[in-house]
């Protein structure tokens, strides 16, 4: 296991102790996912959690990002999550497995239909939660104008000639989900890769394109662009700036899963909206909403 993950810090009994530590077994795979993306269950000393696996070794390479890297990112994402105290990204850890280092992150919610496999897609390599995908947080309405409750995306095709207005919930899960990605430069956050738990926790997924130097933010949650960011933000976001300093625990984390380049461009990204005080607006030189959007 890499050091600076989550479970070198973490009691072995803990869930990313478990993840890190316990026994993994395959149950099955995730079809039509870009990456490999195995469901497992993880046990150790009488307990047992699903989860799911992403070896290295199946990531499919990317151009604008060094190949063999998604894994790490998204345990940096995790790592970065924890330290805002939102907890958005379910427990995720680097380990070895029965197909090499990978990615191991807890399975929210129900087994994949029949325990075996199920439809997965996107960038990344996808799937990683058995949750209501999107919960209820995403539509499509007609007209130009989102209603109340909602924040406008963008119109998108519907076929035949035909265009309706993207729309995302004005929930504040959602929000401080729109800042961890704005923190993370996130490439790619898909309706997919929201998922509710049944209790009403809200869980992004799929964080392996992201922490690049370049403004590479691509996201549905556009509805805050240029607005003020939510006051009980504010006091996080300074947090994790102070945790981001040279020698502290996180930084020491982070440079085991991502460069020195992007671990500075990620204090760049955090001082920047402590600077501005309002969420970022597209940045005009990559697509700013990720396709296909769900």
């Amino acid at each position: 296991m890499t050091p600076g993950t989550p479970a070198a810090r973490e009691a072995p009994d803990g869930t990313a102790g478990l993840l890190a530590h316990g026994e993994l077994t395959v149950r099955g795979r995730l079809r039509d996912a870009s990456n490999a993306v195995l469901y497992c269950t993880v046990s150790r000393a009488g307990r047992e959690v699903p989860c799911v696996y992403k070896p290295v070794r199946g990531e499919r390479p990317l151009w604008d990002f060094p190949d063999g890297t998604l894994a790490q990112r998204e345990v940096a994402a995790y790592e970065v999550s924890e330290a805002l105290g939102w907890h958005l990204v379910p427990p995720t850890v680097l380990r070895d497995g029965p197909y090499g280092e990978g990615m191991c992150q807890l399975w929210i919610g129900p087994p994949p239909d029949g325990g075996e496999e199920r439809p997965g897609g996107g960038e990344d390599g996808d799937g990683g939660a058995g949750a209501d995908a999107a919960g209820g947080l995403l539509a499509l309405v007609e007209g130009d104008e989102p209603g109340e409750g909602w924040k406008a995306i963008g119109l998108v095709g519907v076929g035949e000639g035909r265009t309706a207005l993207l729309v995302h919930a004005d929930d504040a899960r959602l929000r401080r989900l729109a800042v961890l990605d704005a923190v993370i430069n996130n490439a790619d956050r898909k309706g997919g890769h929201l998922l509710t738990a049944p209790d009403g926790r809200l869980y992004g997924i799929d964080h392996g394109v992201t922490f690049h130097t370049d403004d590479k933010l691509r996201t549905l949650l556009w509805g805050w662009a240029g607005e003020p960011l939510p006051g009980e933000t504010l006091g996080p976001l300074r947090g994790l700036a102070a945790a981001l300093a040279d020698g502290a625990p996180l930084t020491a984390r982070l440079a085991g899963l991502i460069t020195p380049a992007e671990l500075d461009a990620l204090r760049g990204r955090v001082d920047g909206l402590l600077a501005t005080g309002r969420h970022p607006l597209p940045g005009g030189d990559w697509p700013a909403i990720p396709w296909p959007p769900v």
